[in-house]
């Protein structure tokens, strides 16, 4: 890192300090372990302690932060209502989405049925008859606005969390019914999908982020337990739906990204026995199943963006492996007989983040090496990998300093 920049990122982290903290609710916000999961509560609290201590090697992504949170305070709120359609039900409440790699059949004088082109966004999926841009947006900024009030206690960031969450799902004039039985629809063919399900994967954070928020006093008693009832029926749809069901089955990503949501709901409500039985068995046979001895991740790589789809579905299953630690499965180290694994997929994956390295595989749009970060954040201590950590370093230190993951891993390089 230039001299300059790191005189610079040590004034501004100064200035930081003393503006960022609030100190009349600094006391409450930091004496309390945060109630997170896929996140490591120690991790956390590791990293807040030495930001308060002066630590300036964690200050960029600090910075980084606060300012992302800053301009996140005239963010939304969105709502499932705000769409400009309504669901085939009827109930403005109902979620709804299109399949994004669907387009009008231009021999057709109507288009439909849509055709399939793999890879290739069509823009009208994301038009405002959908609720997923909303959705992403919301559980992105609902996230940055819970770690930023982690991180500095200034209630500014959770009271406005907490109006997204609550906007999203709470509030009886805007909340979503807890289903997706209209996610990813295809026009002309169907008004919904089990894929549909890959829409919400962001769930997961969203548990963490409310685990943020419990010490706030923006975020109140009612509020967490609305949100933990609207979990528990949005898990009951998922394992008794023909759509959920259909996308438990799935045997790519969307299968991982499945386990994800189910697991990080499952402990957000308490329900342990059910996250432990999803890890070890569900979980456990993806891994064997998904994941070649060489590391190749085959489901992936049948795809036009395969080395992006792979390095998603990699993310998926390091979250899970995170959440597992809970339990006495290691799915860190877990294996096919044959060999494989989470470690032996980052090490196949983990040249690629020397971006003029040729990808030997299909991928028609380009690829971000920043996507393998974090999965590669998560496993360096605890595979203990010297590729891995290689792999990290490869990627420019001032991208890796101002990165989030850098507060979530704070041992990571």
């Amino acid at each position: 890192m230039a001299p300059i920049f790191v005189a610079h990122v040590a004034r501004r982290f100064v200035a930081l300090l003393s503006l960022a903290v609030a100190p009349c609710c600094a006391a409450r916000a930091q004496s309390a372990r945060p109630a997170v999961r896929m996140l490591r509560a120690e991790n956390l609290a590791s990293a807040r302690a030495r930001l308060k201590a002066g630590d300036s090697s964690l200050a960029p992504a600090y910075a980084r932060l606060l300012d992302e949170a800053r301009a996140a305070l005239t963010l939304g709120p969105w709502a499932v209502t705000d769409k400009k359609a309504i669901a085939p039900s009827g109930d403005k409440h109902d979620y709804m989405s299109f399949g994004p790699y669907w387009w009008p059949d231009t021999t057709k004088p109507n288009g439909l049925p849509y055709i399939r082109r793999d890879g290739q966004v069509n823009p009208g999926s994301r038009g405002a008859e959908s609720n997923s841009p909303s959705f992403q947006r919301m559980a992105a900024t609902a996230s940055t606005l819970a770690l930023a009030y982690y991180f500095s206690s200034d209630e500014t960031y959770a009271r406005r969390a907490a109006l997204l969450l609550r906007t999203w799902f709470i509030a009886p004039e805007t909340r979503m019914n807890p289903n997706l039985r209209y996610g990813q629809a295809i026009p002309g063919v169907t008004d919904g999908r089990g894929i549909g399900l890959i829409d919400t994967r962001e769930l997961s954070s969203i548990a963490d982020a409310v685990g943020l928020l419990k010490p706030s006093s923006s975020w109140m008693a009612s509020d967490d337990r609305a949100m933990h009832e609207w979990a528990r029926e949005f898990m009951r749809w998922m394992r008794t739906s023909p759509q959920g069901q259909e996308e438990s089955k799935a045997t790519n990503n969307h299968g991982s990204w499945y386990d994800v949501q189910l697991v990080a709901l499952a402990y957000f409500v308490g329900d342990s026995a059910l996250a432990e039985e999803t890890l070890r068995t569900s979980t456990a046979h993806r891994i064997e199943q998904q994941i070649l001895p060489d590391g190749r991740q085959p489901r992936e790589l049948e795809r036009t963006r395969s080395l992006s789809y792979s390095e998603f579905n990699i993310e998926a299953l390091t979250r899970l492996a995170e959440l597992a630690r809970f339990t006495t499965v290691d799915l860190w180290h877990h294996t096919a007989p044959a060999g494989g694994g989470i470690g032996a997929a980052l090490r196949y994956l983990a040249p690629y983040t020397d971006t003029t390295r040729a990808w030997a595989g299909e991928q028609i749009t380009r690829a971000d090496p920043l996507e393998l970060l974090a999965p590669l954040r998560r496993a360096e201590r605890t595979l203990q990998d010297s590729s891995l950590h290689v792999a990290l370093e490869r990627i420019r230190v001032d991208v890796r300093s101002t990165h989030r993951s850098r507060l979530l891993y704070p041992t990571a390089p």
